[in-house]
């Protein structure tokens, strides 16, 4: 197997997992939103998500009312360091539509907030436009799933019987878990790590 074959395929693999322990790197005057996806099964960093290109404007309006308006521009890497996943979203002034590209740049989709939702329920949509699944539920509680025709595709929640006390060191750490019916190399599964990145700074901030 050369090389990049084989970086494609742990690549590949690290977005195959069917759960995640989401912890966001904390820091009094940190702007940038870092997050480190861990196999919650082998304690490994599975994913990481960093904010590279920050620009001083942004970083200023993080630290005001204004910080769910502000754009972002996450990268998603592997152990590796390579970029599987960008997340880019200019500034919201209102309902906020995020893109998302695998590491090539290829659209894989994104998702757009809904008009008067409840609970913060945003729309996860496909690169053609379509949507593949919903997310809804409570956001203040950290309660959320996604869904499509009536089916559970994934939650989100900050209690998972799978992982130790040990993993939840702080207030945002929180566990994604796809449902194993969900094919490891379907187009959702990398949308919906993407959705749960910035759920922070859509619904949350």
């Amino acid at each position: 197997m050369s090389t990049s074959a084989a970086v494609a395929k742990a690549s590949a693999a690290a977005l195959a997992l069917d759960a995640y322990f989401v912890r966001q790197h904390i820091g009094l005057f940190k702007a940038a939103r870092e997050y480190d996806l861990v196999d919650p099964h082998g304690g490994q960093i599975a994913l990481r998500s960093r904010e590279p290109r920050l620009g001083a404007f942004t970083k200023l309006f993080r630290f005001t009312d204004y910080k769910r308006a502000t754009p972002f521009h996450a990268q998603v890497t592997d152990a590796s360091g390579a970029v599987v996943l960008r997340i880019d979203r200019g500034v919201s002034l209102f309902l906020s539509k995020v893109a998302v590209c695998d590491g090539a740049g290829v659209a894989l989709g994104g998702f757009q907030q809904r008009l008067w939702s409840i609970g913060g329920r945003f729309d996860v949509h496909d690169a053609r436009g379509e949507v593949v699944c919903s997310l809804r539920g409570n956001w203040i509680g950290w309660e959320f799933q996604f869904e499509h025709e009536g089916r559970v595709l994934a939650r989100v929640s900050k209690k998972w019987a799978g992982v130790g006390r040990e993993f939840f060191t702080q207030a945002d750490d929180y566990v994604l878990q796809i449902e194993p019916a969900v094919p490891r190399d379907a187009p959702v599964r990398a949308l919906m790590i993407a959705a749960v990145l910035v759920i922070d700074l859509v619904l949350k901030s």
